[in-house]
Formats: structure tokens, C-alpha cells, sequence
């Protein structure tokens, strides 16, 4: 219940600070499955921090075990 109450919604250019893509990037790799899909604020879109964050920890994995 408590890592509920920590969630925040991130717009557009917050995601695109924190994961360094443009937004034509972030698009793309959502059409491709690769990126988490952002959620309807009626009529805004935003990103679940949790997610995003947990998107860079994979890629920091994936480029750690690729030696």
C-alpha cells in the first residue's frame, strides 16, 4: 500500500530527461513494445515514474551483462 501511495505521474518531458530519448524515440520504442506505454489523464498523457525507472534499471542490467 505504501509504494501506491509514492507513485507519481510523469509528463512528456520529464520522461524525456530522465531516459535521455527524444520523444519521437519514446514513441517509437512504445509502438515496439520496448517502452512503457503512458496512461490517459483525460485528455494528457503521463508515465508511471515506477516504470520508468524500472525501464532504466533493465537497460543498466542489459548493458552490464553484455561484456
Amino acid at each position: 500500500m505504501a509504494e501506491q501511495a509514492l507513485r507519481r505521474v510523469l509528463r512528456l518531458p520529464a520522461v524525456t530527461d530522465m531516459v535521455g530519448l527524444s520523444r519521437s524515440s519514446i514513441y517509437a520504442r512504445i509502438q515496439a513494445g520496448t517502452f512503457p506505454s503512458p496512461i490517459k489523464m483525460g485528455h494528457s498523457s503521463g508515465w508511471i515514474e515506477s516504470e520508468i525507472q524500472e525501464w532504466i534499471d533493465r537497460q543498466i542490467a542489459v548493458t552490464r551483462n553484455t561484456s
